[in-house]
């Protein structure tokens, strides 16, 4: 159910078409007199940021960008790190944008300058759809056993392998990427045929979940997106990806 979501959220990457973004290896002074004033001495992350290169993210995700056209978008690398962090510390995609804004540690270490804006949570959701789950899970094991040779893993042994995406964190995010989904397929639907608009409003959610949802919360959550795929399902056309 999860992959046919992923692949419905393929229009975000073709209609969204962006550019790749860089990260700025060298920051203006104020950036270093803040860093250097305001980090704490010793940190894990900053162990973790001297001795883990996540340079190869953008490599890896390079053909999911365009390399010259589109709106610039946020460094993949940068994206990336924020995740980590929501899966080190067991945060939700909003709880790790306002640490963002307002820990210095946090910035620092996902590589944005103090004048940098922050990502939003909606981005979060969309770089991982664009990502899909089977590379993003592959270069998370990647970081993962990096810490792993590099003796990182001392703090935060729940820092295994890409469980914890299964685990803690995505289980908000799948019940998001479902109700995105659907929300995808309906805006097309009624672009084409505005008289659906009635019928298929009752799938059409706007709210976005936050907190782990209870386990039948999250049952009903797919029992009604497999309903809505049954009933959308070949009734439009090769057009509309049911």
């Amino acid at each position: 159910m999860e992959e046919d979501f992923y692949e419905a959220l393929g229009e975000l990457k073709e209609g969204d078409r962006r550019m790749l973004g860089r990260v700025k290896r060298q920051g203006d002074f104020f950036d270093s007199y803040v860093y250097e004033n305001l980090l704490p001495k010793s940190h894990i992350l900053l162990e973790i940021k001297e001795r883990i290169d996540f340079s190869f993210v953008e490599e890896e995700l390079r053909d999911l960008y365009d390399a010259s056209n589109g709106r610039p978008s946020y460094p993949p690398e940068v994206l990336f790190k924020i995740l980590f962090l929501e899966f080190y510390y067991n945060l939700s995609d909003v709880e790790v944008v306002k640490q963002c804004q307002v820990n210095i540690l946090y910035r620092y270490f996902v590589g944005l300058s103090v004048h940098d804006s922050i990502p939003d949570d909606s981005t979060l959701v969309v770089f991982r759809a664009r990502c899909g789950r089977e590379r993003f899970e592959r270069l998370f094991d990647r970081v993962v056993e990096k810490c792993r040779e590099e003796g990182l893993l001392r703090e935060r042994v729940k820092i295994v392998d890409a469980t914890s995406i299964e685990g803690d964190v995505a289980i908000p995010n799948t019940v998001n990427l479902l109700r995105q989904g659907r929300r995808v397929i309906i805006k097309r639907i009624i672009r084409q045929r505005p008289e659906e608009d009635e019928e298929l409003s009752e799938y059409f959610t706007r709210e976005r979940l936050h907190e782990k949802p209870k386990e039948r919360e999250l049952k009903e959550e797919i029992c009604r997106t497999r309903e809505f795929v049954e009933k959308v399902r070949g009734r439009f056309g090769d057009e509309v990806p049911a």
